[in-house]
């Protein structure tokens, strides 16, 4: 196989021959989602996916001043809300904590949000109702709206990085039939509920090659009609 010749360097040295040969096992492909001769803004609003890194290097990092994760009222220390209550120097959370006041606010049959503040970042915990075991795609739409709902008008609490809500244990989510739904699906539901800001892919689904992934959402419409038959 003829290696394709480049213009360009990306790294310093050997690397760019060596990186070829490094297979850590997490790989992904990205792929543009617009042309690569379009110079002029979107007029398209997205959704960033933000393939590759990790989103608690980022919270403490500073990039955030909000995010959207799922809690609920029995257990939350494996989650990253716990993890990061733990990691801030500022936060007087801890997992217990995070338990209790979850569970002063959960209802039978009603999604709520719950609001931790963590000095320098905000949490918007998704709860689901008490009288169900996990979250359903119609939980994820209508916590989202009042996500959207809270964050309309305050740019104290922007930027904003959601988790995909896939992969979890104690917050599972599932679609109609039961199943773990797929992340286009997901973030299909975030969007069409308002909301605009980043999203961070499960670190399991950084071992999609040979799948090509798109770095935003909505997906580019040739995708779309490649997906339905046409092309």
């Amino acid at each position: 196989m003829t290696t394709k010749q480049r213009d360009y360097l990306i790294y310093e040295g050997a690397g760019d021959d060596l990186a070829e040969h490094v297979d850590s096992g997490n790989r992904i492909i990205l792929l543009p989602d617009t042309p690569m001769n379009q110079r002029d803004a979107d007029p398209v609003e997205h959704v960033r996916i933000m393939w590759g890194q990790r989103l608690i290097d980022d919270l403490l990092g500073g990039r955030y001043r909000a995010l959207v994760c799922a809690v609920n009222a029995t257990d939350n220390s494996r989650g990253i809300i716990s993890m990061l209550a733990d990691k801030l120097p500022t936060s007087q959370w801890h997992g217990q904590a995070i338990t209790d006041y979850a569970r002063h606010f959960v209802q039978k049959q009603s999604m709520t949000i719950v609001k931790y503040d963590m000095d320098r970042v905000k949490v918007l915990g998704l709860l689901r109702p008490a009288e169900h075991e996990n979250f359903t795609l119609a939980h994820l739409s209508a916590g989202f709206r009042m996500v959207n709902a809270m964050l309309a008008g305050r740019p104290d609490r922007l930027p904003v990085a959601s988790v995909c809500f896939l992969g979890a244990r104690a917050n599972k989510l599932i679609d109609q039939h039961g199943n773990e739904p797929s992340f286009e699906t997901v973030l299909r539901v975030m969007y069409d509920a308002g909301y605009r800001g980043d999203v961070y892919p499960s670190p399991m689904m950084w071992d999609s090659a040979p799948a090509g992934v798109f770095p935003r959402y909505p997906f580019p419409d040739s995708f779309k009609q490649m997906c339905e038959g046409g092309f």
